[in-house]
């Protein structure tokens, strides 16, 4: 069967060129006769593995040795619970600190709703009122904050941060799972970043945890030890049995990055890609693109059929999602709390998949 072009926000599409070397070295990874997925975390085996992932992010994002990098499990869910645990929880009993976040969509919400079960969350700024077309601006964090948290790129709004807030001495946090690699970023403006790999890394089941070294270790005594960051610093992410298999594709996406020119090559194709696709539906009169330009995520391009009739416009984009499939062009569905619909166009989406959904996009216009 043909490859289709998979415009999923995630698990979505990984280099062709990977996935076929994941393919030839199923059963025999370096030589050793296993496949990934069998290895022990702890041997001789799996430890380059983890090793050259490691030092292939840190190259990439250029990550100083002031911060550590975790593989960890849990997802961006977990992350929001750890967060303010490690850097803002209390012992029992004592009073809570203080913590800021910005309502820039559905992600960033949850994370602050999960914060606010450990920390007292404040909402320094919202767009929420105006369905969330932009980016607001953020109010500097107050002097008592423990940190001051962001969704980078809001994978389910499509709108993005094109740069980050300044936050002084208080850390900034940021869930980067929709737009890390994508295109450069300063590791130095942040004290904590955190990123889901299913997105632009590899398979599910592995989450980056990017954070300076000092802000670990303050976790209070009652933390579950899975969930202290120092814990997993100390054992090198070997605490527990890692995600073994998908931190094998990781380090396999990481050495195709660098052979492809690292990530100011993928910041280049990614704006020609974006920008391709959103002159098309700025300049139709069929199609309409909600977010507001200055905040436009280059990666999830959130669209909808330009129809004043709701009922109308859901049926002719039902239909547009079942054409499209018919073409190989599959996962174009909105979130389904959003809804319209959405292409996610990570690293891995060549710029042929994007003229082939504008032929499509133009052909189901007319």
């Amino acid at each position: 069967m043909k490859r289709v072009y998979n415009f999923s926000a995630g698990p979505s599409m990984l280099p062709e060129a990977v996935l076929k070397r994941a393919a030839a070295e199923m059963l025999n990874v370096n030589g050793t006769g296993q496949s990934a997925m069998e290895m022990s975390h702890r041997s001789a085996n799996f430890l380059p593995i983890i090793e050259n992932a490691e030092a292939n992010l840190r190259k990439l994002m250029n990550i100083s040795d002031e911060y550590a990098v975790l593989f960890l499990q849990g997802g961006a869910w977990t992350q929001f619970s750890m967060v303010p645990i490690n850097l803002a929880g209390v012992e029992a009993g004592a009073e809570r600190k203080n913590a800021a976040y910005i309502d820039t969509g559905i992600w960033a919400a949850k994370m602050g709703g999960e914060a606010a079960k450990y920390v007292n969350m404040r909402c320094a700024a919202s767009s929420k009122a105006q369905g969330y077309t932009f980016i607001p601006a953020a109010p500097p964090p107050n002097s008592d904050d423990a940190f001051y948290a962001i969704c980078y790129n809001n994978t389910i709004m499509g709108s993005a941060w094109q740069s980050p807030p300044e936050t002084g001495a208080v850390p900034l946090v940021a869930d980067i799972s929709s737009c890390i690699l994508s295109a450069p970023l300063d590791v130095s403006r942040f004290g904590l970043l955190f990123a889901g790999a299913q997105k632009n890394l590899g398979p599910a089941g592995c989450t980056i945890v990017i954070i300076k070294k000092e802000l670990a270790g303050k976790a209070p005594s009652w933390t579950p030890e899975m969930l202290r960051y120092d814990t997993h610093i100390k054992e090198k992410s070997l605490f527990n049995t890692p995600p073994c298999y998908c931190i094998y594709v990781i380090g396999l996406v990481l050495e195709w990055l660098l052979e492809q020119g690292g990530v100011a090559e993928m910041r280049k194709r990614n704006i020609e890609k974006a920008a391709m696709l959103y002159d098309y539906i700025d300049n139709s009169p069929f199609y309409i693109a909600p977010v507001q330009k200055e905040s436009r995520s280059l990666m999830n391009v959130r669209f909808a059929v330009r129809e004043d009739d709701g009922e109308k416009r859901g049926q002719l984009e039902k239909r547009f999602i079942a054409e499209a499939e018919n073409e190989g062009l599959v996962n174009l569905a909105g979130h389904r709390l959003a809804g319209g619909l959405r292409a996610s166009i990570y690293n891995a989406m060549p710029l042929d998949g994007v003229k082939t959904l504008i032929n499509f996009m133009d052909k189901f216009r007319r």
